[in-house]
Formats: structure tokens, C-alpha cells, sequence
């Protein structure tokens, strides 16, 4: 039988420029034997209403084609559902696909894997703020680098990942160490002033930085990685070995693994998967086995 797939598409990933892989994806998927529909959000809250009516009609998969954050938007829309994620990735990280398996760099080789149909249980993660409860598959970060999002988001120029250079650059002139308190499973807590803390389903995040690099997305725990107060000389230098994951060597540097982890600081703003999640304190918990991914 024909499986019937939902395609759903972000038309802005890498600045619209994936989207002339798209009639190559749609024909290797519809030459593999699939049936398919494809879904084009005005904007993500359109989207992510269109994935959910595409879901409740029980589709044999719903594929997102696009980056991390499509990725995300997704990961609402099949969460406790018996359809399958299939992911094509086509931003400019594809961190989640490339840590469940998926062919980060060969869209039409993720099209072949997705016609495959061998789906696995994964986890994702649960984070309330003030604003809400939602779920992501990868990292949430809290401090240095989603104020660093914070300024890239505002920026129109220059295009792409400069913009998270520039970004970058921008907030260590004026970045000063963040008291956080962090609560592990309800019982342990930690109080550190820190640069940065990051709790993780899957290993890395912004392109290929292995922040927690033992994360698993399979195993019901969550990561933490904490870098505590350094100064900025130290940070530049440490920060090159976050792309090998060495850096968890470190003397700054901690990590724990929980089931659930409270993150609570001043003035900070918590993104997951790369999208804005809200101002922390944030609570988030594992949800063991919550997605079917197709890799």
C-alpha cells in the first residue's frame, strides 16, 4: 500500500533558497510509491494549525522539509500521536535530524529514508514558562547564547549564520555572568553564577556545537550542562572546543543528567530548538518514548 505523507514546508529555511529542492524531494517521494500532500504555512501558528488537522486524519507520516525549527513546530503537532516524524532536512543546521540518524547533508537521501518507513521511539522534552507549555526535541539554551538569539533575531543583516557572528560579537562586549539556580528532579539544587546553562535531548545545537555531547535522545534523561563565570578571555578560548565537544573537560564546565530540571535567573529568555520558548524560570521534564521519528 501507498504510504499517504503529509510534506510540510518552511518556504524562509536558508532564507527561501531550499525551497528549488523541493519538486526534486516532492518526485523522489511520489516515485517511491508515496502519496503526497504538501503543507505551506502563511506564518508558524498557521502552520503548526494546518500540521495538526493533516495529523488528526492519521497520515502513515507527516515529513517536515526544513530546519531545526520546523523540526520543532512538527514535534507539536505528532507528539503522543501514532503518526511518525519523518524529517528533510533543509536549513542551516539540521542538528536534530543529524543526532537521530537522518541525512543531514543529502535531502533526497533522507527522501529515500523516509519512503523506508522504520520509525523509533525518541524522546522529547516538556518546558513550561509563564507563557505556556510546549515540547522540543533537542537543546534549550538559557544565558549567553540566547541572548546572542535574542540580537540575531533582531537582526536583518548580514544573512545567515553572520548574523549569529555578529550577534555574538555584540553581546560578549557587553555580556556580564548570570545568577542562575538550577533544581534537579526536585531535590538538588545548584546556585552558580554562570554563563550559560543548557538542557538537552540531543547533543548539539547552532550548527554543529556538541554543547552537551553525551546526550541521548532515546535514553529518558535530560542533560545539563552548565559553564559557570569565566572571564572573557577564558570563554573565547574555550569556546572553539564546544564544535568537538571537549569543552565538558573543563574546570567551568558541569554536567548532570535528570528527569526534570528547573532553570531560574533574571532577565533571561530561553530558546529551544532555536525558537523562543519565553523569559525563564522554565520547568522542564522528559517524556519518555513521546515520538515516533522515521530515520
Amino acid at each position: 500500500m501507498s504510504p499517504q505523507l503529509v510534506l510540510l514546508v518552511n518556504p524562509t529555511a536558508r532564507g527561501g533558497r531550499t525551497l528549488r529542492l523541493l519538486d526534486p524531494v516532492a518526485r523522489r517521494l511520489r516515485a517511491g510509491g508515496a502519496e503526497l500532500s504538501v503543507i505551506v504555512g502563511a506564518d508558524p501558528a498557521d502552520a503548526l494549525e494546518r500540521a495538526c488537522t493533516a495529523v488528526a486524519e492519521r497520515p502513515d507520516a507527516l515529513v517536515a522539509f526544513g530546519g531545526d525549527g520546523l523540526v520543532h513546530l512538527a514535534v507539536q503537532a505528532v507528539a503522543g500521536t501514532d503518526v511518525p516524524l519523518g524529517i528533510i532536512p533543509a536549513g542551516t543546521g539540521n542538528d536534530i535530524a543529524t543526532a537521530l540518524g537522518v541525512p543531514a547533508k543529502d535531502p533526497i537521501a533522507a527522501a529515500r529514508s523516509v519512503l523506508r518507513m522504520k520509525s523509533r521511539p525518541v524522546d522529547a522534552v516538556s518546558v513550561r514558562t509563564g507563557e505556556g507549555e510546549e515540547l522540543f526535541a533537542g537543546v534549550l539554551c538559557a544565558g549567553f547564547d540566547s541572548r546572542v538569539n535574542e540580537r540575531a533575531n533582531r537582526r536583518t543583516w548580514p544573512p545567515g549564520q553572520g548574523r549569529y557572528l555578529v550577534a555574538m560579537a555584540e553581546e560578549l562586549r557587553s555580556f556580564r555572568p548570570v545568577p542562575f539556580r538550577v533544581t534537579f528532579d526536585g531535590e538538588e539544587v545548584v546556585e552558580r553564577e554562570a554563563m550559560l546553562v543548557a538542557v538537552a535531548n540531543t547533543g548539539s545545537y547552532g550548527a554543529g556545537m556538541r554543547v552537551c555531547p553525551g546526550a541521548e535522545p532515546d535514553d529518558g534523561l535530560i542533560d545539563v550542562v552548565m559553564l559557570e563565570a569565566v572571564s572573557k578571555a577564558e570563554f573565547l578560548r574555550v569556546f572553539p572546543s564546544v564544535y568537538r565537544g571537549t569543552h565538558v573537560g573543563h574546570r567551568a564546565v558541569s554536567v548532570r543528567r535528570a528527569r526534570s530540571v528547573r532553570v531560574e535567573a533574571p532577565d533571561v529568555v530561553a530558546y529551544a530548538d532555536g525558537e523562543r520558548v519565553g523569559a525563564v524560570p522554565v520547568d522542564c521534564e522528559v517524556r519518555p518514548g513521546v515520538l515516533r521519528v522515521i530515520s
